[in-house]
């Protein structure tokens, strides 16, 4: 029950910080709503108040609220993507970005853009619709599925061959979506350049819509999963003695981590670093205990997108920094930090 009381504290803490950065966003931009903050033009949304002016309006609610909105659920299973598998893997470097999620996320949602059009009709409506969001989940899958293969023998995963694999996926493709963008015409360039590095500019309540039932599903399958993953830290036949259905976590993990990379991926673009970093620091406070670390990545994750969003679109007002870039420069460091810190473990 300590632990138990411990563990809302720390959550209402998060989302209290939350709270205050989503305002802090909300309030920040180059747009001048005539004296008055954009909290209180988003309340005055809410209330539906006539005399409010549309460019007001679309700018508060549209542009900004929605962003918020999609940073949020983004970041938030864009944390907990990472943290599931590391506990997966038992190592702190499995991230969808390091074993190459990401990139076969974003392979499959560059080949829908790009040759798309050559077979969209055949397909039906509903399909036509998501086919880049569908496209970038079976890419995350297949990628998923493949290093876990190549990475696996006799029940334990080699972490080594699960980083190598991950980088040969990874270049595999980036050649190909290289190649794609030497093919493709201008706007599914631009298209493209959205994917390579990371945006959450294309925002809209629909997306938001889809990104909070995928995140719904997502967290009521994985979120229970913390003492699971406490027990596989101990090693497979401990966990199995322990109770734990191992084959049967491993495939849920791998399903509903494939579908939260690709459906971010197929929203927002390649933003990197996230699954990393957070962990990495919740691990610093919680050492491995996932009951802790699963829930508060979910709120954290957000914090920090949140936080990279706002100077993204800050730094170079009124232009835009695109979000992989300020991801990437935070979690790169951090990334060669746990290198280290692994290697030592190693020696």
């Amino acid at each position: 029950m300590k632990t138990q009381s411990k563990l809302y504290f720390y959550i209402i803490i998060s989302a209290i910080l939350l709270i205050i950065i989503a305002v802090w966003s909300l309030n920040t931009g180059v747009y001048d709503f005539g004296g008055q903050s954009a909290f209180e033009v988003l309340r005055k949304v809410i209330q539906g108040d006539s005399d409010l002016s549309l460019s007001d309006k679309y700018v508060v609610w549209d542009v900004r609220a929605s962003r918020i909105i999609m940073g949020i659920l983004i970041g938030s299973m864009l944390a907990v993507s990472g943290t599931s598998l590391q506990g997966l893997f038992k190592n702190p470097l499995a991230t969808g970005e390091a074993i190459g999620l990401t990139s076969g996320a974003t392979l499959l949602a560059a080949i829908a853009i790009v040759l798309g059009g050559h077979f969209k009709q055949y397909l039906p409506e509903m399909v036509q619709f998501s086919l880049t969001g569908i496209s970038a989940f079976l890419g995350a899958l297949l990628a998923m599925m493949l290093v876990y293969r190549i990475s696996t023998s006799v029940g334990k995963t080699n972490v080594v061959m699960m980083l190598l694999s991950g980088v040969a996926i990874t270049s595999i493709g980036f050649s190909i979506t290289g190649f794609l963008i030497y093919i493709s015409k201008d706007e599914q360039l631009r298209d493209l350049t959205f994917w390579n590095m990371g945006s959450l500019a294309g925002a809209t309540w629909t997306k938001n819509a889809v990104l909070a039932i995928v995140l719904t599903v997502s967290y009521i399958v994985i979120l229970p999963k913390g003492k699971a993953l406490n027990a596989m830290m101990l090693g497979e036949r401990d966990a199995q003695h322990l109770g734990i259905n191992v084959e049967k976590l491993k495939r849920q993990i791998i399903i509903i981590t494939s579908l939260m990379i690709g459906t971010c991926v197929a929203f927002s673009g390649t933003i990197g670093f996230v699954g990393l970093i957070v962990p990495y620091i919740l691990r610093l406070l919680f050492k491995s205990n996932y009951t802790f670390i699963l829930p508060l990545s979910a709120i954290l994750g957000s914090v920090l997108l949140l936080i990279a969003d706002t100077f993204s679109r800050s730094i170079v007002a009124p232009s835009e920094l695109p979000i992989g870039i300020l991801t990437s420069v935070i979690g790169g460091p951090i990334f060669i930090a746990i290198l280290i810190k692994f290697k030592k473990s190693l020696s």
